[in-house]
């Protein structure tokens, strides 16, 4: 009786497990696919450490002082359910690789060489839900305000379709909110210096 409701509850922890892997957002695999992909657009170079992967512990190490490892004794279903989690959380990884991604990708990057010169004269700026935005029109020519425009409407409407997208290829459209907030701190944290952003209070501050 004692074996079968051991069981049972092993069972549990598994199926509770899979409903947690399935809906967990993996915030640091999203920030290095925010980081690659804000500075390729911005085409800058990310420091290699934001960009690596955590190396496996070497099992040579591992009982190097002759202890037995926290869960050898456990029971093997224990071990089991342990194991499965291990693996699952594992795999949960940021696909940004799909055609329509580097499409939109491809488009910023070329659009964002025309806005460079509105950041550095601070003309435009960046908002503080990630988009970009008319700071200063009175530094823009009067004739070339309607092209501006129309470049700053078009970044907004591909990086809203960016967020969705993503979610959408990692087959959680759930997370595209969570996703577009790694975007939002990506956009201010890599901006190059002098460039103008808002605060959480929307109040234009220049990057140091």
């Amino acid at each position: 009786m004692f074996t079968k409701i051991y069981i049972i509850s092993i069972l549990s922890l598994l199926a509770v497990a899979c409903v947690t892997v399935n809906v967990y957002f993996p915030v640091a695999a999203a920030e290095k696919a925010a980081d690659k992909f804000v500075g390729q657009v911005y085409q800058k170079s990310i420091p290699k450490v934001l960009n690596e992967e955590i190396k496996p512990k070497d099992s040579s190490e591992e009982n190097i002082w002759g202890t037995d490892s926290p869960n050898s004794s456990l029971p093997w279903p224990i071990k089991l359910a342990n194991i499965f989690i291990s693996s699952a959380y594992a795999e949960i990884n940021i696909d940004i690789s799909s055609p329509n991604i580097q499409i939109l990708q491809d488009n910023m990057a070329k659009r964002h060489q025309k806005l460079k010169r509105g950041y550095e004269i601070g003309a435009i700026g960046i908002t503080n839900d990630g988009l970009v935005t008319l700071r200063n029109p009175d530094k823009i020519p009067l004739k070339n305000l309607p092209k501006i425009k129309r470049w700053i409407e078009e970044e907004n409407q591909e990086r809203l379709n960016l967020y969705k997208e993503i979610a959408l290829e990692n087959k959680h459209p759930e997370w595209e909110s969570d996703i577009k907030a790694i975007f939002i701190s990506r956009w201010i944290e890599l901006a190059e210096s002098g460039w103008w952003y808002q605060d959480s209070k929307e109040q234009w501050q220049r990057k140091q």
